[in-house]
């Protein structure tokens, strides 16, 4: 199981590489091919094989020997390692395939924040609504009332504590912060309500080391934007992966 979502993550990988350049631009995701961005040959099945073209190329177009950003095998890599991550901590459970879900849509949320300090309505709310689908019907399946209840508490949680913050400094919090917030907050409350208020605290542990990091290396100022979805993604993952662990110890279950 862990090795076929693996496989799986890498194959998701690829695409979300193109959701990632195409989102932003406002392009299509299904039309056309990809292409080299230089000369604008269409990428051949054998040049499209996830990682492994990247490598046999040496990160050169086949055409035109063009270099290819190390962002594609890495976020194909990204992916494949944390869907493994994932398949290892749910386990063959029927809330698996929300949780993968989710985090193809955080690889891809995050990176194009990184890019344009932007987290799109049209990639937020299909990650909600799929989280309301997915985790609803595995609360169906499991009779697991306990986790629909609290993942709509979660969402209702997290959103309102970042739209305080939002509202408070909205300079500092944008709102697609505030509507991703939802997203996470949904899923980690599935898994019980308690890892949300982890996952969020996790998030601005996380912004605040690596702010501090930047400021001492003199690569940010203290004014300087920093896109803060790359740290709600990475703190709900730590959540999801070592919440439990984590809540046993400061609750002391």
């Amino acid at each position: 199981m862990v090795g076929l979502c693996a496989l799986v993550g890498l194959m998701v990988g690829s695409f979300l590489n193109v959701v990632i350049h195409r989102v932003p631009a406002g392009e299509s995701i299904v039309a056309p091919r990809s292409r080299c961005p230089r000369c604008g040959t269409e990428l051949a099945n054998r040049d499209n094989i996830p990682v492994v073209s990247w490598l046999l190329l040496r990160g050169r177009c086949r055409t035109c020997d063009a270099p290819i950003s190390p962002r594609y095998p890495i976020v194909e890599a990204l992916t494949a390692v944390l869907f493994a991550a994932v398949a290892a901590r749910i386990g063959f459970e029927a809330e698996l395939p929300a949780f993968l879900v989710l985090t193809a849509f955080l690889v891809a949320l995050s990176a194009i924040d990184l890019d344009t300090f932007l987290l799109p309505k049209k990639v937020v709310w299909p990650a909600f609504f799929s989280g309301v689908v997915l985790l609803g019907g595995a609360a169906i399946y499991d009779g697991d009332e306990r986790g629909a209840v609290e993942a709509a508490a979660g969402a209702a949680l997290a959103f309102g504590i970042l739209f305080v913050i939002h509202f408070v400094s909205p300079k500092g919090m944008g709102f697609g912060d505030v509507r991703l917030a939802a997203v996470l907050g949904l899923h980690l409350g599935y898994l019980e309500l308690p890892m949300v208020g982890l996952g969020l605290f996790l998030s601005f542990l996380v912004a605040s080391v690596v702010g501090i990091a930047l400021m001492v290396a003199k690569k940010r100022g203290r004014r300087d934007r920093v896109p803060f979805g790359p740290f709600l993604a990475t703190g709900t993952m730590l959540a999801v992966l070592f919440g439990e662990p984590i809540l046993r110890v400061y609750l002391g279950r």
